[in-house]
Formats: structure tokens, sequence, C-alpha cells
């Protein structure tokens, strides 16, 4: 048969289904993308759904395409099956890749497309049951519009993550979540649930401002929260999340102390989760719940102090960093295995990040910087250990992190061999070709990662080189240096803040240097490239190795200038604090330059690792060293810098023009001082 762009899309006429119609929309506007405007006849694409058909060996939310009287034939028993094979068709037939969204797939449009009378494809059943993503910490999306539409970049993720197979998403974090439930679930998506929004209920801050969030003064108010939940969501397909944790997604005994024991928490904790799973299931009889195994949940259930209900999903979490024990959480790192428990009766799975946030070491602008081959011996054990009833990826703002996802999403299909033949497969289907070359930079930028522990993931993302440069300057503007920096115990364990600063500054060297190379490597091969793999070649890997190489080298020269400020060297320290500003500026450009067509803007709201906070922060600490030196009046660095030799000591007016900036003062100082990197 013959698919062109005159060919019709048929479907049962029965068929009511939001998520269908969605997606048929969808496969118009490919059909567009991939034919050429022709006059010719065309096959038609038709759709049948029959609940009561005894399909052979075809799963829930399976489908089976094949050609028939000249059409395509599309068959499922569900809407989701549907749905499937509806993109299988985009996918298998048009080229139609499954981020062609996020990576600008370039289509090259053809007259018709002929498909022999033979073809049959049959989905096959997914190793995962439930297959879905978390879009958190999404400052990126929170303020993203395309012309005008904010609400565009969202569906365009939930079809991304339909098109990998995923039928599962928690559509944002809080307020996020709220505004975008009703367009997933409308695409044909099970909505899951915020770990520390229990039910998908109204946080109690929000609705009852100024009193506090104690469980053991106030349960009525919780549980009357919980009702509202599951009476707004009964009818709807929901994944129901059970647990409780503080107002800030915090331990609830930080907002609660009373509960001061483990035996306490676990008790509070466990008899909570019994009550949320006995109002569901009085409301909904057969409803899916499913806790999170998180931090301080874990440790808890590993010592014994928490009962769970048999018949809820255990999801067990990584530490943000790719390896399945528990999160660091400030100075304490237990790393108690999370990996599911094959011994268990429970259903199990996972809440796995490809993105993470913790004020710390973690990346969230950029790739994981573990290799892949952890990622996937850890995930390849997850399914040895039953972990396979649900997986939740966080995968933060998409964009930064589509590599990753794309190999997540073969996995948790069973369609995963290696990582050498994915990332050869996911070169050559997104930037047509150049497998060798651009490999070669994707497997460097794990290797460059800078490793600051003695675990194999213990790897640095981005965040290492803003927030502990940022802790660093704090600390030392509170108490010039007199103190450690508490909050860096956990990576520099020293006696003195200057020791923090040097061992700091030796790691920063070496990630500078390794970065740099890399940085020079990728540059190069961006210089041979043809234009279309050249623009997603910078807009993704390459920027993310600007990013690093750009921190490192801002993180070098601020432990430069607080080794210098600790000599009370506050000139050069001033100096050097300016250069080191300028570098994260660059950085925080480097993602501005790759704001082009459609993502017009998608950097601006960069603010959790947020670089171009921490040039601000330096900025700060130039003006508290020149006041050290050359306040109150502020004119002997000016007279310094700016007047001849012989003029700068005569005093007999103290400057004949106005104050310079600390940015005057510092280009001034850029004329007269050698580079110092």
């Amino acid at each position: 048969m013959l698919l062109n762009g005159n060919s019709r899309i048929k479907c049962d006429s029965d068929i009511e289904s939001k998520a269908v119609k969605y997606a048929i929309s969808a496969l118009k506007r490919d059909m567009k993308k991939a034919f050429k405007e022709s006059t010719a006849g065309g096959g038609a694409v038709c759709i049948n759904i029959d609940t009561a058909q005894d399909y052979e060996n075809m799963a829930a939310e399976g489908y089976r395409i094949c050609v028939k009287d000249g059409n395509i034939l599309i068959s499922a028993q569900d809407e989701l099956g549907a749905v499937y094979g509806i993109y299988a068709v985009s996918r298998e037939f048009l080229g139609i890749k499954n981020f062609w969204f996020w990576n600008d797939e370039y289509v090259e449009q053809i007259a018709e497309k002929e498909i022999s009378d033979e073809t049959v494809i049959n989905s096959e059943k997914y190793p995962v049951r439930f297959r879905g993503w978390f879009l958190n910490d999404e400052v990126l999306l929170h303020t993203f519009e395309i012309d005008g539409d904010y609400e565009l970049p969202w569906v365009m993720g939930f079809e991304a993550l339909m098109r990998c197979g995923g039928n599962t998403v928690i559509p944002g974090t809080y307020l996020n979540a709220d505004r975008f439930t009703r367009i997933a679930l409308d695409m044909g998506l099970y909505v899951a649930q915020h770990h520390a929004q229990p039910l998908g209920a109204e946080m109690f801050i929000h609705a009852y401002p100024g009193m506090e969030a104690s469980y053991s003064k106030y349960p009525e108010l919780f549980i009357k929260l919980w009702e509202n939940a599951i009476a707004e969501y009964r009818d709807d397909n929901i994944i129901w999340s059970l647990g409780f944790r503080g107002q800030g997604d915090c331990p609830f005994w930080e907002n609660d102390p009373a509960y001061d024991t483990p035996e306490s928490r676990g008790k509070l904790l466990g008899d909570i989760i019994r009550l949320q799973y006995d109002m569901i299931h009085k409301a909904i009889p057969d409803a899916i719940c499913c806790t999170n195994m998180y931090g301080e949940q874990t440790e808890l259930y590993h010592q014994g102090y928490l009962t769970l209900p048999e018949d809820v999903i255990l999801l067990w979490s990584d530490n943000g960093y790719g390896k399945m024990v528990s999160r660091r959480q400030d100075n304490h790192n237990p790393r108690v295995p999370s990996m599911p428990d094959r011994k268990s009766t429970q259903s199990q799975g996972i809440y796995y990040h490809v993105s993470f946030y913790d004020l710390q070491a973690s990346n969230h602008i950029t790739m994981l910087p573990v290799e892949p081959e952890l990622v996937a011996g850890e995930l390849d054990t997850v399914l040895s250990n039953r972990g396979d009833a649900l997986w939740m990826i966080n995968c933060s703002n998409i964009k930064p992190h589509v590599y990753y996802l794309d190999m997540i999403s073969r996995i948790w299909a069973g369609k995963f061999e290696d990582v050498e033949k994915h990332r050869d497969e996911y070169i050559r289907e997104y930037y047509g070709g150049y497998e060798r070359e651009i490999g070669e930079i994707f497997a460097g930028y794990a290797r460059a990662a800078l490793k600051y522990g003695e675990n194999e993931d213990d790897k640095a993302g981005e965040e290492l080189y803003n927030h502990i440069v940022r802790m660093l300057v704090s600390s030392y503007m509170t108490d010039r240096g007199e103190n450690i920096a508490p909050n860096l115990i956990w990576l520099i364990d020293k006696p003195s803040f200057g020791a923090q600063t040097k061992t700091l500054l030796n790691m920063y060297e070496e990630a500078a240097k390794t970065y740099g190379e890399l940085l020079n490597k990728a540059e190069y091969l961006s210089l041979k490239l043809p234009d279309r793999a050249k623009t997603l070649f910078e807009d993704s890997i390459l920027l993310q190795i600007r990013i690093y190489a750009y921190c490192a080298r801002g993180a070098v020269l601020s432990c430069k200038a607080l080794e210098k400020a600790l000599i009370k060297d506050m000139r050069l320290a001033f100096y050097l604090a300016g250069r080191a500003a300028e570098e994260y500026k660059n950085a925080d450009c480097a993602m501005r330059c790759r704001e082009h067509g459609k993502w017009g803007g998608f950097y601006k709201n960069e603010c959790l690792t947020d670089i171009k906070q921490t040039a601000y922060v330096l900025k700060g600490f130039m003006f508290y060293l020149r006041n050290m030196e050359d306040g109150p009046h502020f004119y002997r660095w000016q007279r310094d810098y700016l007047y001849s030799e012989r003029d700068r000591d005569v005093t007999l007016v103290m400057n004949m023009e106005n104050h310079l900036t600390d940015e005057e003062i510092f280009e001034l100082m850029k004329k007269r001082l050698d580079p110092l990197q």
C-alpha cells in the first residue's frame, strides 16, 4: 500500500477517547512533516479498538499493525494500545523519532512511502508494568513558552514519554502538577504523585497558612486534605502515593520535633500510610498504591521501625548519582542499600534520577556525570531483583537529559543490549551519523567528570562548581576564614578553612584541565560537522562541556581568590574574584546563546544551579574585599590604577573624578596585571 500526504486516518465511529484523538492529531502533524504535497491517492490508516477481541499474545496496552485491503490497520484492545500503535506508525513508516521535538529532528520530505502487504508489527510486552517520568525541579519548563503557549512544551514532553512507551507521569511539582494533571490524563497517561504530596493532596501550609504543620496536633486537617484529593481524582487513572514528609520535602520531624526517636518516627509514618491506604481502598477498592522508599523512609524500613501494607508498590530510590543507595542529606551519607529485594513478596519499583538537585554536587542542567555502564548495570540489577512494577524517572526539564532518557526507555522496553550499541544508534538517529567521532565525545563526557570520593558514583555534576563555591565565599565573608565551612564536611573534612580551600583548588584544577582538553576536541569536531549535526551537537553535548569547562575555571579562580584573601592580599583576591565571575558569566552566556528558534528563553529561568548567581555572589565578594582595604572612602585603589605613578600619591584632593565602580576598577586592573589562571 502507499502512504502519503493524502492518506486519511479512520477510526471506529464509537471511539471517544481523548487520548486516541490527540494521537491522531499528532499523526496528522507528522504526515505533514514527512510528505510533500501530492495529487496521488493513498491508503488509509484505520484504527480499531475491540475490548472483546482476543488477540493472540497481545498484552495490555499492546497493538498489532498490518496491511489489509490496501490500508494500514492498527488493532488494539484498549486506548493506550491504540495510542502506542499510532505512534509506532509515525516512527516506523514516517521516520519520526521519539525525541524529534527535543532534538530538533530534521525530516526530509518524500512523496510517498510504499509499505509491503506482508507487513506485520506486533507490540511486545514491556518488562516494566508502569513506566514514567517525573518532571521535577522543572524551573526551565516553568517559564518556557513557544509563541506564547506555555502548555505546548509540557504536552510535547508527555508525547515524547508516550512515544518511548511510557504510561505514567508526575506532571510537575506542586502547582505545576495541579495545572497539568488533567492534560496528562486526557493524553492517556496514568498520573502518579510527588512523594511529598501524599494522595496528591494540597500542601498543609498552603491550605492552612500560619498554622503549624503538625499531624499530632491537627490530624483531622490532614485527613480532610487527603479526603478532598481522593474525591477529586477517584474516577481517573491515578497511582496513589502514600507517605508523609515535611512541608519542605524533608523529614516530617523537622516540622514536628516531638518525634525524636526512630521508633516514634517509624510508628507514626506506618500508621499514617495504613490510614491513607484504608481511605483510598474504601473509595476505590482496586486502587494502585505506591510508597517511596526515599531518604529517611529507607532507613526506618531497614531498621525495622516501619511496617507497610502488603499490596503497596515499594519504590526504591537511587542517591541522585545513579547508584541504588540512600541519598546524602547535608553531611549525613549512610548509603543504605536501596536495591529492590528479590525475596520480597511485595511489588517493587524505583524512583530514579537522571537529574538531581541537592545543593551539593548533583547535575541539573547537564547530563548525569556517571558512566552509562553504571546506570545500565544498576537498572539491570533492578529488573533481576523483581523491581518491575513501576519505574518513575526524574527527568527534570527533559531537554538536557534526552540521551539518558532514551537509554532508559530502551531498558524498560527490554530492547537495550549494551552502552556502545545504544550510543551509536542514538547518534545515528539524531545526529545523522558520525557515530565514532561524536561517540568519543559522549564517552569522554563521563570520563571527564570530577571524582570527589571513593565510590564509583562519587562523580560531580555542575552544582559542585557553583553551590560549593558559593558556600566557600559565604563562609569566608561570615568570619574571614577563621572557621571551617561546616556544610562541606561531607566533601572535605579538613581542620581549617584554608585546608578546605586548598583541597578544593586541587580538585578544580584537575577538572579544569580535563574539561579543557575535552572542550578543545569537541569544538574542533564541531567545525567539521555539517550544519544539522553541528546545531544539535552544539545545543547538547558541546554546550554541557562548555558549562563544565567554564565553571571549573571559575571555581579554580574563586579558590585562588580566597587563598589570597586569607593572606590579606585583597587586591589580587579582588582581581581573581573578578576573573572567576567572568568565567561563570561565560557559562551562562553559553546557555543563552543556544536559545535559537523555538528554544528562545529556555534557559532564562536557570535558577537552581543558577550559574549567574555564582557570578553575582563573586561580585559581592569583590566589594567585600575592596571594602576591607579601600573603604570607607574608596579612593586609594582608584588613584593607584587610574593615575600615573607620578601623580597617584599627590593627595591635595583625594579624587578629581566620580568614584569608580568595582567593575571599572576591575577593568583597570586587567590592563595592569598579567592573566593569572
